[in-house]
C-alpha cells in the first residue's frame, strides 16, 4: 500500500527531511505562520521547532494538549534554571532568545509556593486598579498621543500610536515620576526594537530600580506601591523583577494586542459595514492572531512520555497559543459559540494576571482612536504590510493610516476650567534633571 505523500514545508523552511527542525523566525515565518502551523500539524500534537539558530525546542500545537501541559504543575515546571540545553552549554550566550527564556526570579519562572506568593501579590494589587479611572488614563493618553497627528490627516497607527499607548497608561499605573518614565519608556522600547537591547535593559532595571526606592519612601495609589504593601512582603530584589516583568511583558502583549485589532477592523469589511464591534474584533484577533503566539516555556522534572512523545528531564516545551487557537479541534467550539474558549491568555496557574485590565485598557483606546477619527483607513494593500520577525509575538512594523485631519484635543488642564491632575515628582531623589522625553512632555500637555 503506497505511503501517503509527506506535506511540504512552506516557502523558506529548510526542514525538508522527516524529522527536521522548523525555524520560527527570520521574515518566511513572520509573513504566513499560519503556513508553518499547518505544516507542523503533521507531526502530531508536539513538533521539532528552532526558535533561533541553535536553540531548539518542541511546540505544542494541539489545543489539548496545550492544556494538558499547562495544567499539569507536577510534571511540567516553569524554573528556567532546569533547562538542560543551556546548563549544558549549547545555548549562545548571546542568541536572541535568550532575554525571554533565561532564569529571572519573578513569578513566571517559579513553581509551588514560591510562584503562589508572588503570583498572589500581582493579583491583589491588579485587582485595586478601578475600572473607571483607568479608563479616563487611557482616554487622556489616547488624545495627547492623537493630539501629535491629528492635524497631519495620517499617522502609523503603530509607531505613533499602539506601540505608546501602553508605555504612557503603564507609567501612570505603576506611578512612575516624569525621569523614571522617560527611562522605563526608552529601555522597554528599546529592548523590543532591537536597538542597543543591552543598555536598554539596563537603563530599564535601573529606572525600575528608582521607582522602588522611591516608592519605599513615598507610597502612592498606585501598582508599585500596592504591591510592595502586601503582605507577601516582597524584598526590593523581587519587587525590580515582578515590575520588569510586568512592564516589558505587558507592554509588548499590549501594543501587539492593540495594533492586531486595529489591522483586523480596518482591514475587514464586517467591522466597518456594521459598526460597533470593537469587542468582537478583539475576540477574533485573539482567536486568530494573538499578541504572544508561542512562549509558556516548560520543562520536564523527569523523563516522561507525553502526548506520545518521550522527553528527557529539562527539554525546553513552548505553548503554541496561535496553532492551538486556530487547530481543526477547536472549529466547531468557536463556531458553537464559546467565543472566549481560546489560549491567547495561556490557562492554567500561569495564565495571565492582568489579562482584564489589559483588554479593558486596549477596548478603549481602539474606541477612542475611532471616535476621534471615524474615516480612519490604511494606505496600503494589506499584503505589503510586513510583520515583525521572532518566535514569540505577532505584531505589525508600521500601520500606515489617513483620516481627515482634525485639530488637536486641548489638555485636561483647560478642559470646562478644571484643575489640571497633579503631576508627579519630576525627578527621583538623588537624580539631576535631564532633557525631558516622552512622558515628561505628556505631563507638561497635562497642564495646558
Amino acid at each position: 500500500m503506497d505511503q501517503p505523500t509527506a506535506p511540504v514545508p512552506p516557502p523558506g523552511c529548510p526542514a525538508h527531511q522527516p524529522g527536521g527542525r522548523v525555524p520560527l523566525y527570520g521574515p518566511e515565518f513572520a509573513a504566513d505562520p499560519e503556513a508553518y502551523y499547518s505544516y507542523l500539524r503533521h507531526h502530531g500534537p508536539t513538533a521539532p521547532v528552532e526558535l533561533a539558530p541553535g536553540v531548539d525546542a518542541t511546540l505544542v500545537t494541539d489545543y489539548a494538549t496545550a492544556l494538558q501541559l499547562l495544567q499539569d504543575s507536577g510534571t511540567f515546571r516553569k524554573d528556567a534554571r532546569r533547562w538542560r540545553d543551556l546548563n549544558e552549554g549549547r545555548i549562545a550566550p548571546d542568541s536572541p532568545v535568550l532575554p525571554l527564556l533565561a532564569y529571572r526570579p519573578n513569578c513566571m519562572f517559579t513553581d509551588g509556593a514560591d510562584h503562589l506568593r508572588l503570583r498572589q501579590a500581582i493579583t491583589d494589587s491588579f485587582a485595586r486598579v478601578d475600572s473607571l479611572r483607568l479608563s479616563h488614563s487611557t482616554e487622556r493618553i489616547s488624545d495627547f498621543l492623537i493630539a501629535q497627528f491629528s492635524e497631519r490627516g495620517s499617522a502609523d497607527l503603530i509607531g505613533n500610536y499602539a506601540r505608546q499607548l501602553p508605555l504612557f497608561v503603564f507609567n501612570e499605573l505603576f506611578g512612575c515620576t516624569a525621569d523614571i518614565g522617560d527611562r522605563v519608556f526608552f529601555g522597554i522600547s528599546g529592548m523590543f526594537d532591537g536597538v542597543n537591547a543591552e543598555k536598554a535593559t539596563e537603563v530599564l532595571f535601573q529606572a525600575v530600580g528608582e521607582l522602588v526606592a522611591l516608592k519605599r519612601q513615598r507610597p502612592g495609589d498606585d501598582v508599585t506601591s500596592w504591591l510592595m504593601q502586601h503582605h507577601a512582603g516582597l524584598s526590593d530584589e523581587e519587587m525590580v523583577h515582578q515590575l520588569s516583568l510586568l512592564l516589558g511583558a505587558g507592554a509588548e502583549a499590549l501594543v501587539n494586542l492593540i495594533g492586531n485589532t486595529l489591522h483586523r477592523i480596518l482591514t475587514h469589511d464586517r467591522y466597518a459595514h456594521e459598526g460597533g464591534l470593537i469587542e468582537e474584533a478583539m475576540d477574533d484577533t485573539l482567536w486568530e492572531n494573538p499578541p504572544m503566539t508561542n512562549y509558556a516555556p516548560h520543562y520536564p522534572v523527569s523523563d516522561v512520555e507525553f502526548a506520545g512523545q518521550k522527553f528527557a528531564a529539562g527539554d525546553l516545551l513552548l505553548i503554541s497559543f496561535a496553532a492551538a487557537n486556530t487547530g481543526p479541534a477547536l472549529s466547531a467550539a468557536r463556531k458553537a459559540g464559546s467565543n472566549r474558549a481560546h489560549l491567547a491568555w495561556s490557562a492554567g496557574p500561569h495564565a495571565c494576571p492582568s489579562k482584564d485590565p489589559a483588554r479593558h485598557i486596549a477596548v478603549t483606546a481602539i474606541e477612542n482612536l475611532l471616535n476621534r477619527l471615524p474615516d480612519v483607513e490604511i494606505t496600503v494593500p494589506e499584503d505589503s504590510l510586513t510583520w515583525r520577525p521572532g518566535p514569540f509575538s505577532r505584531g505589525l512594523v508600521t500601520l500606515p493610516a489617513r483620516f481627515t485631519p482634525v485639530a488637536p484635543a486641548i489638555g485636561p488642564g483647560r478642559q470646562n476650567g478644571a484643575q489640571a491632575q497633579a503631576a508627579p515628582e519630576p525627578v527621583a531623589p538623588g537624580r539631576r534633571p535631564e532633557q525631558a522625553g516622552v512622558w515628561s512632555k505628556f505631563l507638561t500637555w497635562l497642564t495646558r
